[in-house]
């Protein structure tokens, strides 16, 4: 008697990679716009699926990445998107597992060039923790200013891109994802006033 197959993740690499791409193109088209990758997070199995989702529909052989403070999760997206594994200033993704890197891969980021501002990294951050800072974000989507409450995670890494001072059209995208697989996107022109 042979037991049937099972597979570890149920992750469809067409359908699921098409669902989250969508939402992370409605979430940078439309700043600040929580949108929640969950339902095909809970598809993959590993040490943090919200993040391997992202991975998995924006990652491929021909892309590098980096993670900072997990490397279970760099051995996770490696083995799933075939990406190379980079230094954090040559990834075209950076994931953020533990905060405590957050300034220094910031600081690292490429930021594209002038001629080629598509060369920049995204930042993919982990959002945890309660919503204690008030800030007023103002750019590209966001009509005049708006205010919201987050966790002190988003303010400093919006604060440290900031400090970066890119010249238009250079700058990276920070994209910030929750255990519960609420994102959210602070594109490059969007701004602390």
């Amino acid at each position: 008697m042979t037991l049937p197959l099972t597979k570890k993740h149920n992750f469809d690499m067409v359908f699921d990679s098409q669902i989250v791409f969508r939402l992370i193109l409605e979430a940078t088209s439309n700043p600040l716009r929580v949108v929640n990758i969950q339902k095909s997070a809970d598809k993959l199995f590993g040490s943090c699926p919200e993040f391997l989702a992202v991975a998995m529909t924006l990652l491929d052989n021909e892309t590098g990445f980096a993670v900072i403070g997990n490397a279970l999760l760099s051995d996770e997206i490696a083995s799933l998107t075939l990406a190379r594994r980079e230094e954090t200033d040559s990834a075209d993704f950076i994931f953020i597992h533990d905060t405590d890197g957050l300034e220094a891969a910031v600081e690292a980021a490429k930021c594209g060039t002038l001629s080629d501002p598509h060369k920049s990294a995204t930042v993919v951050v982990r959002n945890n923790g309660t919503q204690v800072c008030r800030l007023t974000l103002s750019g590209p989507g966001i009509d005049g200013c708006t205010y919201i409450t987050a966790p002190q995670v988003v303010k400093d890494a919006i604060a440290c891109r900031d400090l970066q001072y890119y010249e238009y059209p250079q700058g990276i995208d920070l994209l910030f994802i929750s255990e519960t697989g609420d994102m959210f996107a602070v594109p490059r022109l969007v701004k602390e006033v």
